[in-house]
């Protein structure tokens, strides 16, 4: 699965965009932005693999705004301003849409997209294979079945990996092991929380209840996306 972000200043390029990812199996929309700022506070916020990325946005373009980016994500540029290509393409973009683009050509720039992120690969301790999220402890490397994790909770330096039968620290950023879950397994509800959605037994308005009975918070930053999730 590939984690989308949508920046860009315009409304209808939002809802353009939300309808053709919609129509795409393997992409998810995680977050929006309707400038840099709130696109960089995305970035910090949630794992994003591809950034639908508009370059004439206020306060900050999307290529000022790139150059930023120590190690940003894939980006396709979205825009209505041809005399930027060249640049894009400087700096390493993975495709430039012209505004207004259709859905065939939109389909054609992710699946270069997806091509770029499939051949990036992963750290070796945040593998995941065969269905186990793979982990470094004292005594060797342990496998941990995704259907088994309820929750995982940031604690100090360390992540907290909680299972019906015991606990496992991982010392690994939120961020890293967010990147290591399947996208449709599990979803981030607060900045120290990542719960495992089939084990949400009761969805609240600022909370959930984990089927071991544990209360999880919810925050406004994650509770659409949540929420959204819950239903389907």
């Amino acid at each position: 699965m590939i984690r989308c972000l949508i920046a860009d200043d315009e409304v209808i390029a939002h809802q353009i965009l939300e309808q053709y990812i919609l129509q795409v199996p393997g992409l998810v929309l995680v977050a929006k932005a309707r400038n840099a700022m709130e696109a960089f506070a995305k970035l910090e916020q949630h794992s994003i693999d591809l950034i639908f990325l508009d370059i004439e946005m206020p306060l900050v373009n999307g290529i000022s705004f790139l150059k930023t980016l120590s190690n940003p994500p894939k980006v396709i540029f979205t825009t209505a301003y041809s005399e930027y290509a060249l640049e894009g393409y400087e700096l390493n973009v993975v495709d430039y849409l012209l505004k207004p683009f259709s859905f065939d050509r939109f389909c054609k720039a992710v699946e270069k997209a997806r091509a770029a992120i499939q051949g990036m690969g992963l750290p070796a301790q945040e593998q995941v294979e065969g269905g186990h999220l793979v982990i470094k402890e004292r005594e060797g490397m342990l496998r941990i079945p995704y259907e088994e994790i309820l929750y995982i909770e940031a604690s100090g330096d360390y992540m907290k990996i909680v299972t019906a039968g015991r606990q496992h620290l991982v010392h690994l950023t939120m961020k890293k092991l967010e990147e290591s879950l399947p996208v449709n397994s599990f979803a981030r509800t607060h900045k120290s929380y990542i719960v495992g959605m089939k084990h949400i037994k009761l969805l609240k308005p600022d909370s959930l209840l984990m089927v071991n009975n544990v209360s999880i918070p919810v925050s406004v930053n994650y509770k659409e996306e949540v929420t959204a999730r819950f239903k389907k």
